[in-house]
């Protein structure tokens, strides 16, 4: 039977892990499985300097393309081979493909990547079964869970954090795992040596000096369109990540969103546990409620979601991108 193991170790495996293996990534937290990918890609490398790395989509694959890949090449017999999107693999590929995971090739390190969901379940299932799979899941994490990915970050980088601080980090930056795992980063190397505490991280994300992200996105959905971007490019100047930039817009949206479906008789603190967010922030959103509606909140995040991707595309401009952003968003207050 295939074994599990999990998506968050620290360090690549060793390269008798995945040669002659084959690594089974499931789920939707992408961030989770492109490290396993990289760990993949990292041990070849350091059994072999010249090994080649490839890879394809499910949808592509066919006996002949998996003989090409996994044949030894005229510069290195180690080859890494990625395939994506297994939930796409052609039903006369799936014999193949199971065929090449009970017996694969010794210099070979085969990475198939299912992004979650149930289509291609079937394989999956198959998969497990077979001695030589080896499936790293990566699931999105529970809200309860985040925190704790925080400090284990925090340890992959070498450096200690409280708990506390650790909630502060969620809060001040949301749940997207790739900007918290960078905000983690750049804690330990700002404060080498130190453990981090909850005042440690406020004043790392406090002041005009290192504008927070989040407080970029209370300014832009309060309509504070002159502010907004004061903020936002101070920010960048000072070193501010995009990315940490367009997760803050998503946590706000969602939970604009999520307070404007709430019911009215709500509590705050109640409030807080559904949006997900610390009670003096409720305060916060229902201010910015007055001018928002359901269509111009879902409008809002389909633009985010977009400079988002702009960006971890490699946008040739994130400022530009960014700024766009902060632009369409304080005009779609008031549903327009």
């Amino acid at each position: 039977m295939a074994a599990t193991a999990p998506s968050t170790r620290s360090s690549a495996p060793a390269p008798d892990e995945v040669l002659g293996r084959v690594t089974l990534i499931t789920g939707k937290e992408e961030f989770l499985g492109e490290r396993v990918v990289a760990g993949v890609r990292e041990a070849c490398r350091a059994h072999d300097p010249e090994a080649e790395l490839s890879e394809t989509q499910a949808s592509e694959l066919t006996m002949a393309t998996l003989g090409e890949m996994a044949a030894p090449s005229l510069f290195s017999s180690t080859r890494c081979v990625v395939i994506r999107q297994l939930e796409d693999l052609p039903d006369e590929s799936v014999d193949g493909l199971l065929s090449y995971a009970a017996d694969p090739a010794e210099d070979v390190a085969l990475v198939l990547v299912h992004g979650g969901g149930q289509k291609g379940s079937g394989v999956l299932t198959k998969l497990r079964k077979v001695k030589s799979v080896v499936e790293h899941r990566s699931a999105e994490l529970k809200p309860s869970e985040v925190a704790g990915f925080v400090a284990a970050e925090v340890r992959r980088h070498g450096g200690r954090i409280d708990r506390e601080a650790a909630d502060v980090l969620v809060e001040s930056i949301g749940r997207d795992l790739r900007a918290l795992s960078g905000a983690a980063q750049q804690l330990v190397e700002d404060f080498p040596g130190e453990t981090l505490t909850e005042d440690r991280v406020k004043q790392y994300f406090g002041g005009r000096a290192e504008v927070k992200s989040f407080a970029v996105a209370d300014l832009a959905f309060a309509g504070q369109r002159a502010p907004a971007l004061e903020a936002l490019r101070w920010g960048l100047d000072t070193g501010l990540e995009p990315v940490l930039v367009t997760s803050a817009f998503a946590g706000s949206a969602r939970a604009l969103a999520r307070y404007l479906g709430a019911s009215s008789s709500m509590r705050d603190n109640e409030l807080a546990a559904l949006l997900g967010v610390p009670p003096w922030k409720i305060r916060t959103i229902r201010d910015q409620a007055r001018s928002w509606t359901a269509p111009g909140v879902a409008r809002a995040i389909r633009v985010i979601a977009q400079a988002d991707a702009d960006i971890k595309g490699a946008a040739h401009d994130a400022s530009y991108t960014l700024e766009r952003m902060v632009l369409t968003i304080t005009g779609l207050r008031h549903g327009h």
